[in-house]
């Protein structure tokens, strides 16, 4: 998947993944990560989902990752916070109170830049990406985070159906991408109301993944 696949989206306002009001399954699920009021949670490829206000809401905080500047301007002004704008080598950083957001690939960011993180919520990320690209994507995670535990949603349908992003990510493969370095736990799912895209049954399934 292109790095220009997705910047055309956000420049057309293609975006139907965007959850406005975040997603019910972190809602639901949040908790079993355990975390402590103040921890810091990675968002990969967060674009200006509701889920960043939830969390903030109730105190955490929050570092994001999203290829597309226009995504993150937007989510700043949704937020209703001033952004500190600084170049970091191959990104840039939008930071405010609680909140830094790195601009650019995922890939590219360093566990320096980073910084430390408790847990990572991946509703967005593994996801949107074609299965050649999942296994980088997976060990460079892990690599950067020190293997932090994750509360992962992903999708379940019949992909010959219907061409993704985003993609079905079975549990088999789920199992093949994390066993090795995480305990993983099915949480539960919910079926998608009227099917994903509104073309095929689909249903979102909550992962909980700690680290062993």
């Amino acid at each position: 998947m292109e790095e220009k696949f997705w910047l055309d989206k956000w420049e057309r306002n293609d975006i139907g993944f965007h959850e406005e009001m975040g997603n019910p399954m972190l809602a639901k699920y949040f908790q079993k990560l355990s975390l402590a009021r103040g921890s810091r949670l990675l968002l990969p490829l967060c674009g200006k989902t509701g889920d960043i206000a939830w969390l903030k809401s109730r105190e955490y905080a929050i570092a994001g990752v999203e290829l597309s500047e226009i995504a993150v301007q937007q989510l700043f002004e949704a937020l209703g916070l001033t952004p500190r704008i600084k170049v970091i080598n191959e990104l840039k950083r939008y930071s405010a109170e609680n909140i830094d957001v790195f601009v650019g690939d995922i890939l590219a960011l360093k566990a320096q830049v980073l910084g430390p993180v408790d847990a990572i919520y991946d509703r967005a990320a593994l996801v949107a990406l074609p299965e050649d690209m999942r296994s980088q994507y997976t060990q460079h995670l892990m690599a950067i985070t020190k293997i932090a535990p994750q509360l992962l949603i992903a999708f379940e349908y019949e992909q010959s159906q219907l061409a993704g992003p985003p993609f079905s990510i079975s549990s088999e493969q789920v199992f093949d991408y994390y066993l090795a370095d995480y305990h993983l736990k099915m949480l539960g799912s919910r079926d998608i109301p009227g099917g994903l895209k509104g073309l095929v049954p689909a249903r979102e399934v909550a992962w909980l993944l700690s680290r062993r």
